[in-house]
């Protein structure tokens, strides 16, 4: 397959860049770098297979030649507003990336006769009041509170998505992400995993903010990967599919792990709660739908996924000049 895959230097698209390269696919990714890492692909300079295009998505597409799907994968997507990353700093970019991004991907498509995928969100859901969350229920979202740039953007964005498959009958998915992780995350994304690992890798107390009793289902980024190729090579896929690890964790349960995980005496620190209007309480996927359609449950326990994203972290963090180098904590 030649593949247009957008947010190609971001965490999770530069994992999906590796993984469709590995299946021996064309890739040719698009990204501006808002958010995206450069280094998240340099190990692919010299990959005959892969064309980097330096693009922003919301703004008309160039001709980059026929394509046999397009993977639009592109936003910003911390909901941190200490992040310079996350998408309350960014909100224009990210409302217009994925409008007007999701429009051209979808245009692109269908002038080659490509298969779509949109990478959504669990954000669609909002903060939820039925739990565990599955496609069938519509969310819980404040259309004018500060998550909407990005809750609503997304819930637009599959809309758009399903007007396609039903007025043109084009080929399209739509993946639910919930919760993801691992190597290549931001050290400065403003996420809980990252500011928690930073935090004990310095031997310095973890922020937990309330009593830590709100809870998120962490699904590791290989694990992610494999649902998404799965989705995108499926026979037919007409309909939102939630793609997460149902293990669900208190916030402070995590804390706890990761403390151990680095042998931390730095402990934990409770301060007051920081709420962002609209954020969930609880997050938890409901994936019958992708076990029954794709075959698909997470396989990598939490302990193990976070082995391998502190290694990560070790090593970036070790290649920084000096401790002065190491990113704020949010």
């Amino acid at each position: 397959m030649r593949v247009l895959l957008t947010g190609a230097a971001g965490f999770l698209g530069s994992h999906l860049t590796d993984r469709l390269l590995a299946e021996g696919h064309e890739v040719l990714g698009v990204d501006n770098f808002l958010t995206g890492q450069r280094e998240n692909l340099a190990h692919l300079a010299h990959e005959p297979r892969f064309t980097l295009y330096e693009h922003d998505v919301a703004q008309p597409w160039p001709d980059w030649g026929p394509v046999d799907a397009v993977l639009h994968f592109a936003s910003p997507a911390s909901p941190n507003a200490a992040s310079p990353y996350g998408y309350p700093n960014l909100p224009i970019e990210t409302m217009l990336t994925n409008a007007q991004g999701t429009y051209h991907g979808l245009e692109y498509a269908r002038r080659y006769g490509a298969r779509f995928l949109l990478a959504s969100t669990s954000e669609v859901y909002g903060d939820p009041q039925v739990h565990p969350q599955p496609e069938s229920y519509w969310g819980y979202v404040n259309p004018v509170g500060p998550r909407a740039v990005y809750d609503e953007a997304k819930r637009y964005a599959e809309a758009m998505t399903m007007a396609y498959h039903r007025r043109y009958g084009l080929d399209t998915r739509i993946a639910r992400i919930f919760n993801t992780y691992g190597p290549r995350m931001r050290l400065d994304d403003g996420r809980v995993i990252p500011n928690f690992i930073l935090q004990a890798l310095q031997r310095q107390p973890l922020t937990i903010y309330g009593d830590g009793s709100q809870t998120r289902s962490f699904c590791y980024v290989d694990d992610l990967i494999e649902g998404i190729v799965r989705l995108l090579h499926v026979a037919r896929a007409p309909y939102p599919v939630n793609l997460g690890n149902p293990d669900e964790y208190t916030i402070l349960e995590l804390a706890q792990v990761i403390n151990r995980l680095l042998d931390n005496p730095g402990g934990l620190k409770f301060e007051a709660e920081r709420y962002l209007e609209g954020d969930p309480k609880r997050r938890r996927p409901d994936i019958r739908r992708a076990q029954k359609l794709l075959g698909w449950t997470p396989r990598v326990p939490l302990e193990e996924g976070l082995h391998r994203t502190i290694a990560d972290f070790r090593q970036r963090l070790s290649a920084s000049s000096s401790s002065d180098a190491l990113p704020e904590r949010a």
